[in-house]
């Protein structure tokens, strides 16, 4: 079994990683740079989203490569990670979320195109991705063990809405989130579910809540306040991520939802 795991801002290489290898991946839709090693003894595909440095701002991020090369070194499943904003008064800061819906209304990638892999007339496996839930069911358990076991306070289930970046949002923007139901939002997890859901890999998102989401509460959360919880996260998210490897099944692995193929 190999899991792949993605990570963003903060956390740039995984803590605890035991690397062997670190490779960039040729995808139909550019390299990917693809770490590999073991955690917790489970063989482990790391891709860092903004890259050393945060070298890509989240509307560059290269999402549709990145997948495709995770899919090509045979990741199992996905295990996809994200400081976000609160839109959820109640979510306390610097607390986990791990989500179990999307709003992804605009399904569009940071260059404005469409948010898929088939963007080949004709080619094989083009279709429909057909879902109830986008996020798989076991990989969300293995997520909410290893958050409880590595001792962190998490919530089971939230939507996770996608905004696009690099800007923040304004009030107006989450109160029309808010007025939705959406828990949390941060700037990438939208395309990598989407694209995990066509490349049939099971993802599950987990959520770092560093900020409440502007108009949110009375006062903004103070910038010093978010940069300091964003380089808390690191470690939450490493001794999460080490936990839920570990709890993931083999057997209980399998592509989210049915595609309605046209070959």
């Amino acid at each position: 079994m190999r899991i792949g795991i993605l990570t963003g801002s903060g956390t740039y290489a995984l803590p605890g990683l035991e690397v062997r290898s670190a490779d960039l991946v040729r995808t139909l839709f550019g390299s990917a740079l693809v770490t590999e090693g073991t955690l917790n003894g489970v063989e482990v595909l790391h891709v860092s989203r903004h890259r050393d440095g945060h070298e890509r701002l989240s509307s560059q991020v290269t999402h549709q490569a990145n997948i495709a090369a995770l899919k090509e070194r045979g990741a199992d499943a996905i295990l996809a990670a994200t400081v976000c904003g609160a839109c959820d008064p109640a979510l306390p800061l610097g607390s986990l979320v791990v989500f179990d819906d999307l709003h992804f209304l605009g399904n569009r990638l940071g260059d404005g195109s469409l948010c898929t892999l088939h963007t080949v007339p004709g080619a094989p496996g083009r279709g429909h991705w057909i879902f109830d839930d986008p996020y798989a069911p076991p990989l969300r358990t293995a997520l909410l063990e290893g958050a409880r076991a590595a001792g962190h306070e998490v919530r089971d289930g939230g939507v996770y809405g996608h905004v696009d970046g690099p800007r923040f949002n304004t009030k107006a923007e989450i109160r029309s989130l808010t007025s939705v139901g959406v828990t949390a939002v941060s700037q990438t997890g939208g395309p990598e579910t989407v694209l995990a859901g066509e490349a049939e890999i099971p993802y599950a998102l987990i959520g770092y809540a560093t900020d409440y989401a502007n108009g949110v509460k009375d006062e903004p959360t103070p910038v010093e306040t978010l940069i300091r919880l964003i380089e808390a996260s690191t470690a939450t998210f490493a001794s999460t991520l080490a936990e839920a490897v570990m709890r993931i099944e083999p057997a209980s692995l399998a592509p989210t939802g049915t595609h309605f193929r046209w070959d």
